[in-house]
């Protein structure tokens, strides 16, 4: 049902938290530079000098008075609509929802909102995303995928209950070889707010993140788009995600993602960052994850099921782990449980994992649960790259060995097949220009084989001619 208001009630519903944008005019599509799924993007003008814009938190918007910049952005002069939604599913979703509960929260960085220990995403399939709502999720990484059909209704309707995440990208070449662009990513982020009809996101994010530490100070085209955003009332608050660029061929002087994170932190305009990160040692990133405690800076884990969807696959290895416990169980517990984390983002594609993964979160890390990780951290260590980058140096042919073995983890942990074979055909470099010399094995904390993992991949991935 939909109800027409004029603009003083529209305004009255806006601050009620219950809105739905109709279609304005539409921005041309631009500024998403070449993501996950490898969509190409539109080349965009270039950005300015690089010149620094400050960003100060010393006066915060109220949440009401962001509200109304919202509104104003939009220009509710024609009134907006106001969509009733249906009752919640039954049925197989209930189930799920009773399975896993009340997701707990926690303070998330320095501008103390808290966020469910789990997030959701925008590329959640309809059934998971019902139950997550249902369960409490209130965070939505990626929510600019809602560009198509809008948002779901139940977060539109209860606006303020959910903070709602845009990510942007560089453009003109994917995470790589692309460029900052100013005036693309905020076109981008107006024309997302209008698709979604959501009025405004929460968080802008930069998706991939920075090559390294100096283009953190030397480009500030992320920083000015999305102050330019937040004036407006479209924006409230920037983060990233970031991958490692150390010894990338086609990032000159990148670095890891530990070396730039930390630097991140210390340059104070970001409020939260998420990275890879999963079970096993890693101590560059739990340093990185101790410094962002004491500082503030919130912190959320993607890519945390390595190597899960081979061991799933495995009998023998499955009928081993310790009764009472599930592989998805464990990591949720150890993730919000046992580590130094705010949060993570864990993709699940039907009800069942739903249920699996999220029945997990902040709860205690039993002894068979502990158990349950370090089977399944020997497993990954011998099998499944971490994508730490640190070999990559070290590679006289410049393989993009971290690339390349991402790519293996969608196609054989996550079921990404024809994703997996489409990234891997975008390679200027893959697998089959290793020489096999083994510079790089002394380097890898994992031990891996990785002349024979790369030989394997091409075998896998690659296509004749």
């Amino acid at each position: 049902m939909l109800l027409a208001l004029d603009q003083g009630e529209a305004r009255d519903v806006l601050e009620a938290n219950y809105i739905d944008f109709l279609p304005l005019s539409l921005y041309p599509e631009q500024g998403t530079g070449a993501d996950d799924l490898g969509r190409p993007e539109p080349p965009g003008p270039e950005s300015g000098d690089g010149r620094s814009m400050p960003m100060s938190n010393d006066h915060p918007l109220k949440r009401r008075e962001f509200l109304q910049r919202s509104a104003a952005a939009f220009g509710l002069a024609g009134g907006l609509s106001l969509r009733v939604p249906a009752a919640a599913g039954q049925g197989a979703v209930d189930e799920a929802v009773r399975k896993v509960g009340r997701l707990p929260r926690r303070k998330f960085g320095s501008g103390g909102r808290e966020v469910s220990v789990l997030f959701g995403a925008g590329d959640l399939a309809a059934a998971p995303t019902e139950a997550a709502i249902l369960c409490g999720v209130n965070y939505w990484h990626k929510s600019n995928a809602w560009t198509r059909d809008g948002a779901p209704e139940a977060i539109r309707k209860n606006r303020e209950a959910h903070y709602c995440q845009v990510t942007v990208d560089r453009i003109g070449g994917n995470h790589e070889a692309g460029r900052i662009d100013e005036e693309s990513h905020y076109a981008f982020v107006k024309d997302a707010v209008q698709k979604t009809r959501l009025g405004y996101f929460d968080d802008m994010q930069f998706h991939f993140g920075y090559h390294n530490a100096a283009e953190i100070k030397q480009d500030r085209g992320v920083v000015r788009a999305f102050e330019r955003l937040k004036k407006e009332g479209l924006v409230q608050h920037l983060c990233l995600s970031q991958h490692g660029y150390a010894g990338n061929a086609r990032v000159p002087g990148g670095e890891s993602a530990a070396e730039i994170l930390t630097a991140l932190v210390e340059d104070g305009l970001y409020e939260h960052a998420q990275f890879i990160y999963s079970y096993g040692d890693d101590p560059a990133m739990n340093a990185f994850l101790a410094l962002a405690r004491k500082k503030g800076f919130g912190t959320t884990a993607m890519k945390t099921a390595r190597g899960l969807g081979r061991m799933r696959q495995d009998k023998t290895f499955m009928d081993a782990l310790p009764p009472g416990t599930a592989p998805h169980n464990a990591l949720v517990r150890w993730l919000t449980g046992a580590s130094l984390l705010d949060s993570a983002v864990i993709r699940v594609r039907n009800l069942d994992e739903f249920a699996e993964t999220f029945s997990g979160a902040g709860k205690s890390l039993r002894p068979e649960d502990a158990a349950a990780i370090g089977m399944m951290t020997a497993r990954a260590d011998a099998t499944a790259c971490r994508l730490c980058t640190e070999c990559q140096p070290y590679c006289p042919r410049q393989v993009p060995i971290a690339e390349i073995l991402r790519f293996e983890r969608y196609a054989l942990d996550d079921g990404s097949m024809e994703t997996a074979v489409r990234l891997y055909a975008g390679l200027d470099r893959r697998a089959d220009a290793c020489a096999a010399c083994g510079s790089c094995l002394s380097h890898c904390p994992q031990a891996l084989p990785i002349p024979d993992k790369l030989a394997a991949v091409h075998t896998l991935l690659g296509r004749p001619g």
